[in-house]
């Protein structure tokens, strides 16, 4: 069968979905589009190439040879289409991860940039951790996160460009009936002998993990054991009702029934917040994130370190480096 003069692009987009998630239903809700329709752009391009590309069972989906073969050529494709689009104003929406909702700093920013570049569309995603939201960063499924860039793997940091918006106070969650929920500031030495949650066990957020381990390092703090993931917040609420450990977040964190929310001091943990994105994107909201991220970070005095802040050493390199 002779090659196709011309692929509708959106034929490779319902093909590169399915390739990456080897599920049609997860492609099909990533598209927003109808199974059924997604499944007919699938067939239809396998017809105008002359080539099977998807093994299908009843319990997987597969790439056949040439199906592996197309799909660096069909990233190209879309990119080259998406790069001329933005080159003219019709850019694709932009996806910006802001970790879960209700935190503060992601979702400032991103109000701030739609301010400044009302004629674009960008779109909020909720990845909880910078470590699964930079895989999809480098896949092309995401183009923007915030989080603790320091935290991640440096050959996944080296497709990535980051930009620094906010050290970010940390704070403890409690049970409202917790003896150290009677504080208004819980001093860190306060937690020795305690076991806080801090999302041990959780593929998404390890960078989290880590700064907690660093933090609790030689102060009789134990990171707890890793809790049943919970999808949600009813979910995360239930599995901390029935473990009760006191949880380490940030204090923009939102609250939760039963809960108080105490910041901690002597020293004050701060979380290292970037703005991060896909190396290589061109899309023309891109600079408005960042002159939000910019604008925002001087405006709240994000980037200030306060007398007695604690950050590890290796994030305040990675910081200082990129101001």
């Amino acid at each position: 069968m002779p090659a196709p003069a011309h692929v509708d692009p959106r034929l490779l987009r319902a093909f590169v979905a399915v390739a990456e998630e080897l599920h049609f239903t997860r492609a099909a809700a990533r598209l927003y589009v109808a199974q059924q329709a997604l499944s007919r752009d699938v067939r239809r391009l396998e017809r105008e190439l002359g080539a099977e590309l998807f093994v299908r069972t009843t319990r997987q989906v597969t790439p056949t040879a040439d199906g592996e073969r197309l799909l660096p050529y069909a990233r190209r494709v879309l990119q080259a289409q998406d790069d001329l689009l933005a080159a003219f104003g019709q850019a694709r929406p932009l996806l910006v991860d802001l970790n879960s909702p209700g935190l503060a700093t992601g979702r400032l920013v991103l109000e701030r940039a739609r301010s400044l570049a009302p004629e674009q569309e960008l779109m909020a995603r909720y990845e909880s951790g910078l470590t699964h939201a930079a895989g999809e960063l480098v896949a092309g499924r995401l183009d923007a996160s915030f989080g603790r860039f320091a935290g991640l793997p440096a050959a996944l940091r080296a497709g990535l460009g980051h930009q620094p918006v906010r050290y970010e106070p940390m704070a403890v969650v409690l049970p409202e009936d917790h003896p150290l929920a009677r504080l208004d500031r819980v001093p860190l030495s306060a937690l020795a002998g305690e076991s806080v949650y801090a999302g041990a066990g959780n593929p998404r957020t390890p960078e989290w993990t880590d700064l907690a381990h660093r933090l609790f390092e030689g102060r009789g703090i134990h990171v707890a054991s890793p809790a049943p993931l919970a999808v949600g917040e009813e979910e995360f609420q239930r599995i901390m009702d029935k473990t009760r450990n006191p949880i380490l977040a940030v204090q923009s964190f939102p609250a939760m029934h039963s809960t108080v929310v105490r910041p901690l001091v002597d020293p004050v943990p701060l979380s290292p917040v970037s703005f991060v994105w896909r190396k290589g994107l061109a899309h023309p909201a891109l600079d408005a994130l960042r002159r939000a991220a910019s604008q925002v970070a001087t405006e709240k005095g994000w980037l200030g370190v306060p007398d007695g802040g604690w950050i590890p050493a290796a994030d305040a390199a990675v910081m200082s480096a990129h101001k």
